[in-house]
């Protein structure tokens, strides 16, 4: 990343004053963000800061992976975007959006799921790397992609109450590279172990607070200013404002990594769920004050069923494909567990193997019904 002939206008002197008269930043480092090429994957709730103030910092060019559309659920937490962006490209209104904070800047946007096809190829052509994916293929793809080509990974993940940071593959000044993504977790959780927020769901000023700290990984990745978070794996809880900050070491047992694999067959998950129907409490309850001919299932344990329920015929998860003749085709199913997640798989279960077309997870599950019940009657 050469940076030495890079030159500003008066006007980007002007925006990036604030860095370039701190005495430890100044100009060269404000060249080398300007020289610098930021690939950034995903531009959801750890992308929307991200972005925000790689943009504002005067990254020079930012690249964004991101094949998703936006949608109402994802204002909660996902600040790049706007009512008026619903139902676009998230590439293409995160471009705007950016262009609009720093007109100097180059933003490349590729529309397009990452994959074991496309990664080095997107991946060689930037400086560094921003990871910000939910789901554990995409991150060992990312990990890996970038310990083939050689490039810095930025980690962050966040879910519920709790973020993490940390900087994976990156080379100090000494030319001594520190531990990757696979020195951490050399293999992934088994499916199913670990929700993604999609369904155990996050508080939406988190990915604010975490997303920001990943920029600030990054802009001292490029600089060369501080110490990144590299062999140090960051974790901060909301709930109680507590930090850790957890060492971490090249594993002697760490697997070598020669090429991109199946990432979805290696972690038993798909990095991308098909989307399946969905159902308000509001719009539940609608159709039940209407009297709208429907059947209600519960994919929770007895032993949840039986501390609190809505009348819902129990099936358990564990037993819904063999159960699947006792569910109705001939009616809406609306399907719910506590908050959501297990009764998106057992929908998906459903439809793969027996052609359901009938069935709406309930958002929130049984946990968003009784809050609207209680909103109800204390009204």
């Amino acid at each position: 990343m050469s940076f030495k002939n890079v030159s500003f206008s008066k006007e980007e002197l002007a925006r990036y004053n604030r860095h370039i008269i701190i005495p430890d930043f100044g100009l060269e480092a404000q060249q080398k963000l300007k020289a610098a090429k930021v690939l950034v994957i995903g531009s959801g709730g750890l992308g929307s800061p991200l972005l925000l103030y790689l943009a504002a910092a005067g990254v020079g060019t930012i690249g964004i992976v991101d094949f998703d559309v936006v949608d109402e659920s994802n204002l909660q937490r996902q600040v790049l975007f706007g009512v008026d962006d619903v139902g676009k490209p998230k590439t293409e209104a995160a471009r705007k959006r950016l262009q609009s904070i720093n007109p100097f800047i180059q933003i490349n946007t590729y529309n397009t799921q990452l994959t074991s096809q496309n990664a080095l190829a997107l991946i060689s052509e930037y400086d560094v790397v921003a990871d910000g994916t939910d789901n554990f293929p995409t991150r060992y793809l990312v990990n890996d992609a970038c310990v083939l080509a050689g490039k810095p990974n930025v980690y962050a993940s966040i879910f519920q109450f709790e973020g993490q940071v940390s900087v994976f593959n990156y080379t100090d000044k000494t030319g001594n590279t520190g531990p990757n993504y696979r020195d951490l977790y050399p293999t992934p959780p088994p499916p199913g172990l670990v929700p993604n927020c999609a369904e155990g769901g996050v508080l939406g000023v988190l990915p604010g607070i975490i997303g920001s700290l990943q920029a600030n990984e990054v802009i001292k990745v490029i600089t060369s200013i501080g110490e990144p978070l590299s062999g140090r794996f960051f974790v901060f809880d909301a709930l109680t404002f507590e930090t850790r900050i957890l060492k971490i070491t090249k594993r002697s047992d760490t697997p070598v990594i020669r090429e991109l694999i199946d990432y979805e067959q290696f972690c038993g998950v798909k990095a991308v769920e098909r989307k399946i129907k969905e159902i308000t409490v509001e719009e539940f309850i609608r159709w039940q004050q209407s009297g709208e001919d429907i059947q209600v299932i519960d994919v929770r344990e007895p032993a949840e069923y039986d501390e609190v329920n809505i009348g819902a015929l129990l099936i358990p998860l564990a037993t819904v494909t063999e159960r699947a003749g006792e569910i109705s085709r001939d009616k809406k199913v609306v399907v719910h567990c506590k908050m959501g997640g297990r009764s998106a798989k057992a929908i998906r279960e459903l439809e793969d193997k027996f052609g359901f077309g009938n069935l709406y997870n309930l958002k929130g599950g049984i946990t968003a019904y009784l809050q609207e019940a209680n909103t109800v009657t204390n009204s």
